[in-house]
C-alpha cells in the first residue's frame, strides 16, 4: 500500500506541476529538430518541399531570410495568426527584426522566446537559429502555436482519480493475497516447530509456496531428522553404557564379596579374585576414557602434538598388545607391511585410531576370528587397511558407521565398547585432515582405512613382506 501511495503520489505531482512545463520543453525540441533537419538539406533543390512538410507536421510557419531580414523561403500552417506571416504580408516585419537583432546581438547560434497571443489567448512559440544555404549566411525562423493543456489535464486528473480508487483496490487485494501466500507456510511452520520443541520429531515440515519457504521446509525436515536420529542413538548409548557399567560393577562388588567371605586366606584365590576385580575396573576405565575422548574431540578441546614417528615401530608396538587374544582365544591377526616410513602426526592419537579400528574387527571379524592389517605405502602417504571377515555392513547402515554413538546389534554383547571408538576415530582424522572411509559387503566382512599424508622415507630400511602375529615371526 505504501508503495501504490508513492507511486499515485508521483502520478499526481507531475501531472499537476510540470505538465505544462513538460509540454513547452518538448515544443522547443521539436522546433529545434525541424531546424536541424532544414539546416542538414538547405542545399536541396527541393528546399521548399522540406519546409512545407515540416510545418505541416508540427503546425508550425517557417521561414528563410538573408541577414538583413528578407524573406526568401516560407511556408505558414498557422493562417492568419502568425507573427511572422503578418509581418511579410504588411511588408513591415516586426517580429522578423526584432527577433534577427536578438539573435545577431546575442552572440548565441539560437534564440527562443514564449509569447502570449492576445488575439487567439494562446502562447506562441518563437524559434530562430542561423544556417547556411549554397555557402550563404541565413535565418531561419520557426513559430508554433502552444496549445492550452488545461482542457487534456483536467482529463488527465480526472481519470487519476479512478485511477487512485482502483490501484488501492488492486493493492490491498494483491497484498492480501501475496501475505496469505508467504504467511501461510511460515505459520504452518511455526506450528510444527512449537511441536518439535515438544518432542515430537516425527513431525513434518510443510512448506509450499515460495521457494525459498520450500527450502526452509526441506532444511527444518533435514534437521529433524537428524536430530531424532542423534536422540535415538544417544538413547541407546545410555542402554549400552548402563548395560556395559553395570556388568563390570556388579563383578567388581561380586568378587569384592567373595574376597571378603570366602577366600580372604586363600592366596592364590584371593590374587584369582583380585585380578578380575582389576581387569573390571581397567573396562571401566577404557569405557569413560572413550567418553571423555569423544567430548574434548566435539568441543574441540582436543590439541594436536605433532611429532615424527615410525610407522613400523608403532604398528609393532600396538599389535604386541594382542599377543594375548591370540594365544588365549585363537585370534588370527595378520599385518603386511611395506617399507618403513616416517610420519608426522599425533602419536598417541594415531595409536588410538589403530587401537579402535583393530578393536572393531576384532568385535566384528566373526567365527574365523581373523583380522588383516594392510601397509601401503604411496608416494607422500602411506594408507593403512584393517580387514574383517565379519557379516559386512548393509548400504543402508554404511553412513552411520563413523556417527556418535552407533553401534551394530549384531556385536555380542560380551565385547567392550560404547560404540563411540568410530566417532573418536573420525574425529582424530578429521583434526588431522587425514582421509579415511569404509568398504564393505554383506556377508564378506569389511575393510576401514585410513592415509597419513605427511611421510617421509627411512634411510636404510629393509623391507619385509609379512608380519604374522600368531606365529610371533617376521
Amino acid at each position: 500500500m505504501l508503495f501504490t501511495i508513492i507511486i499515485l503520489f508521483l502520478l499526481w505531482f507531475f501531472q499537476y506541476f510540470f505538465i505544462e512545463m513538460y509540454y513547452q520543453s518538448m515544443k522547443v525540441r521539436d522546433l529545434k529538430s525541424c531546424a536541424g533537419q532544414i539546416s542538414e538539406n538547405a542545399d536541396s533543390y527541393d528546399l521548399d518541399g522540406l519546409i512545407n512538410n515540416l510545418a505541416f507536421q508540427n503546425s508550425a510557419t517557417i521561414l528563410i531570410t538573408d541577414t538583413l531580414g528578407n524573406v526568401e523561403h516560407i511556408a505558414n500552417y498557422l493562417g492568419r495568426f502568425s507573427y511572422f506571416n503578418a509581418d511579410v504580408e504588411k511588408k513591415f516585419g516586426q517580429y522578423i527584426y526584432k527577433f534577427r537583432n536578438k539573435l545577431l546581438n546575442s552572440g548565441e547560434s539560437s534564440v527562443s522566446e514564449i509569447y502570449q497571443n492576445k488575439e487567439t489567448d494562446n502562447k506562441e512559440l518563437f524559434y530562430v537559429t542561423k544556417i547556411k544555404v549554397n555557402d550563404s549566411p541565413k535565418l531561419l525562423f520557426l513559430e508554433s502555436s502552444i496549445e492550452p493543456v488545461d482542457s487534456t489535464t483536467k482529463i488527465i486528473k480526472e481519470q487519476l482519480i479512478f485511477i487512485t480508487f482502483i490501484l488501492f483496490e488492486l493493492a490491498f487485494i494483491i497484498a492480501l493475497f501475496i501475505s496469505k501466500k508467504i504467511a501461510g507456510p511460515i505459520v504452518k511452520i511455526t506450528e510444527s516447530a512449537e511441536k518439535f520443541a515438544e518432542g515430537d520429531y516425527d513431525v513434518q515440515f510443510d512448506g509450499k509456496g515460495y521457494e525459498e519457504v520450500q527450502e526452509l521446509s526441506n532444511v527444518l525436515n533435514h534437521a529433524g531428522r537428524e536430530v531424532k536420529k542423534v536422540t535415538d542413538l544417544r538413547r541407546d548409548l545410555i542402554a549400552n553404557v548402563s548395560h556395559d557399567l553395570r556388568t563390570p560393577l556388579t563383578m567388581i562388588k561380586a568378587y569384592a564379596e567373595m574376597i571378603r567371605d570366602l577366600s580372604g586366606d586363600n592366596p592364590q584365590k584371593r590374587a584369582e579374585h583380585i585380578q578380575v576385580i582389576i581387569d573390571e575396573s581397567d573396562r571401566l576405565a577404557f569405557l569413560v576414557n572413550d567418553i571423555l575422548e569423544l567430548s574434548k574431540l566435539e568441543s574441540s578441546n582436543s590439541e594436536l602434538s605433532l611429532s615424527e614417528f615410525s610407522i613400523s615401530d608403532k604398528m609393532s608396538a600396538v599389535l604386541s598388545r594382542y599377543q594375548i587374544l591370540i594365544e588365549r582365544d585363537g585370534y588370527n591377526i595378520k599385518y603386511y607391511k611395506d617399507e618403513d616410513r616416517i610420519c608426522l602426526a599425533d602419536e598417541a592419537k594415531i595409536e588410538q585410531v589403530l587401537y579402535n579400528l583393530i578393536n572393531n574387527a576384532v568385535n566384528y571379524c566373526g567365527d574365523d576370528k581373523t583380522v588383516i592389517i594392510r601397509q601401503i605405502n604411496k608416494k607422500d602417504s602411506v594408507r593403512i587397511e584393517v580387514i574383517d571377515n565379519g557379516e559386512g555392513i548393509s548400504k543402508e547402515l554404511m553412513p552411520l558407521v563413523f556417527d556418535r554413538y552407533y553401534r551394530d546389534k549384531k556385536v555380542a554383547r560380551d565385547k567392550v565398547g560404547t560404540g563411540i571408538g568410530l566417532s573418536i576415530v573420525k574425529g582424530i582424522l578429521n583434526s588431522h585432515e587425514f582421509p579415511f572411509g569404509v568398504s564393505s559387503e554383506e556377508g564378506k566382512g569389511s575393510m576401514f582405512w585410513f592415509e597419513m599424508t605427511n611421510t617421509k622415507p627411512v634411510q636404510n630400511n629393509l623391507s619385509v613382506s609379512e608380519y604374522d602375529i600368531e606365529n610371533n615371526k617376521e
